[in-house]
């Protein structure tokens, strides 16, 4: 094939045009080079004592998604100082009865896969009055939901791309496989979440002129959440700067998948795995499930369960499905400090400078095994011990339990509630039928954090996050 030299003389480097646009882009690259260097060197925080960077470009990103066993940032915190019930819950026991059945008596299941599907349907239904059909599967598995399992599939360890794009955004430009499966993932969400929206935009206007009157804030009511952002959107007597557009309202689809399924599937592995190594607790609280006159226990019912409530707070303490929150400063301010600390040079402070763009870390997994605050048993599982917790935990500022797994303040997570419920709900339908116990040797479980703490086996390392256990049907004896 042969090339005209015209083409050559238009494109030619020495083209002015074409060395200006390469001036400009080294420009910024340099730019945005110094900005990170200057940055680390500049901040405030950088007198404060830590683990030495294993990577001049991920810092000890890397390190805290890929260790095994335990927890980095567990070490570092000692050597650096401190500083409702619906058809889903069921769909999933019948499943695994059936498959025991099948096997003549237990089955291995890799529960944490199980439990994704599970509560992936049931934030669908309670959220947006969707069906996933992700646990019966088959023909009716949908479009909606393999774009979103593919979205969250991408959301892996951080790389290097997509480290270098965030400080240099150009570089999204580039072709990029991984970016064009998110990009077209979310496509599809935004498509079909538009459609649920108007879908249900016109029952709510059908079911108002079937009234003979507009919506108001007395008709919020409904069984999911998109049905009521709707009514609230369109309610007369509510202010416009209180509603979301339609465009804000189908953004938030994927946030609410992703908060109201994996976190709640995450916690409800970890109650499981809790189970298999403390089978007195398993035992103790199949016993108060059996007291329970239904297999459908109301919202009331099951908080008013005792040791479930105590189990399930001592699960999220030591087990918190999030380890840790990420917080940027808007401005430059001071953090006071309970306890002063000493920095690297041997310098004591009562409270830490922060400028603005530094990012802080909120180590929610150290506040939740901190023996100051817990005592010297802090890593044992101990439900009994929220019977009288120690008064060390009242200044703990979570939104619930005196815990920091939903976060606190402006910012808590609007769905805890939900979340709550779904947890007890789930482990009421499982344990309450079936007995649990370990298919592998408990030391090959090994937990990661990527973004969420979830178990995989040091034996299969690459087989991703998984759970297998030995179920079966529970039988009174």
């Amino acid at each position: 094939m042969a090339f005209s030299p015209t083409f050559f003389h238009d494109f030619s480097v020495t083209s002015p045009d074409v060395l200006a646009v390469i001036f400009a882009i080294s420009a910024y690259a340099a730019w945005r080079v110094y900005s990170l260097v200057s940055f680390v060197y500049r901040t405030p925080l950088r007198i404060l004592p830590g683990p030495p960077a294993a990577s001049l470009v991920y810092g000890n990103l890397k390190e805290i998604q890929e260790v095994e066993g335990t927890f980095l940032p567990d070490r570092w915190f000692t050597k650096y100082g401190k500083n409702y019930v619906d058809h889903e819950f069921f769909l999933l026991r019948d499943i695994w009865s059936e498959a025991a059945s099948k096997a003549g008596g237990s089955v291995r299941v890799n529960v944490s896969r199980d439990l994704s599907m599970a509560t992936l349907d049931i934030i669908g239904m309670a959220g947006f009055n969707y069906d996933f059909h992700t646990l019966d599967g088959g023909e009716k598995t949908n479009e909606l939901n393999a774009a979103f399992r593919q979205l969250f599939a991408n959301l892996r360890p951080v790389s290097l791309f997509g480290y270098l794009s965030a400080w240099f955004p150009i570089l999204k430009m580039l072709p990029n496989d991984r970016l064009k499966t998110v990009n077209s993932s979310a496509a599809t969400i935004r498509r079909i979440g538009g459609k649920l929206v108007a879908d249900q935009k016109a029952s709510v206007l059908q079911a108002a002129a079937e009234k003979h009157h507009g919506v108001e804030r007395k008709d919020l009511q409904g069984r999911d959440l998109l049905t009521l952002l709707i009514k609230a959107n369109m309610a007369t007597d509510i202010p416009e700067d209180q509603r979301l557009s339609d465009a804000d309202v189908i953004g938030q689809i994927p946030t609410f998948l992703l908060a109201g399924h994996e976190t709640t599937s995450t916690a409800t592995t970890w109650a499981l795995y809790v189970f298999c190594k403390y089978p007195k607790v398993q035992q103790k609280l199949r016993e108060e499930f059996l007291s329970v006159d239904t297999e459908t226990p109301t919202m009331e019912e099951l908080n008013a369960l005792p040791y479930l409530d105590l189990v399930v707070h001592e699960l999220l303490r030591l087990y918190p499905p999030v380890t840790m929150l990420v917080r940027e400063a808007k401005k430059d301010d001071m953090i006071p400090l309970n306890e002063p600390v000493i920095d690297k040079y041997g310098k004591v402070h009562h409270e830490i400078p922060i400028a603005k763009g530094n990012k802080v870390v909120i180590p929610i997994l150290q506040s939740h095994r901190s023996k100051e605050i817990w005592g010297e048993d802090v890593l044992e599982f101990k439900p009994e011990r929220w019977d009288q917790p120690p008064e060390s935990i009242s200044a703990m500022p979570g939104v619930w339990g005196h815990l920091l797994t939903f976060n606190g303040g402006p910012r808590a997570c609007i769905g805890y509630r939900f979340s709550l419920v779904e947890l007890k709900a789930l482990l009421f339908a499982l344990v309450r039928s079936f007995e649990f116990e370990f298919a592998v040797p408990a030391e090959d479980i090994c937990f990661k954090t990527a973004p969420l703490q979830r178990p995989s086996l040091r034996s299969a390392p690459k087989e991703g996050f998984q759970l297998p256990l030995l179920v079966k049907p529970y039988k009174a004896a």
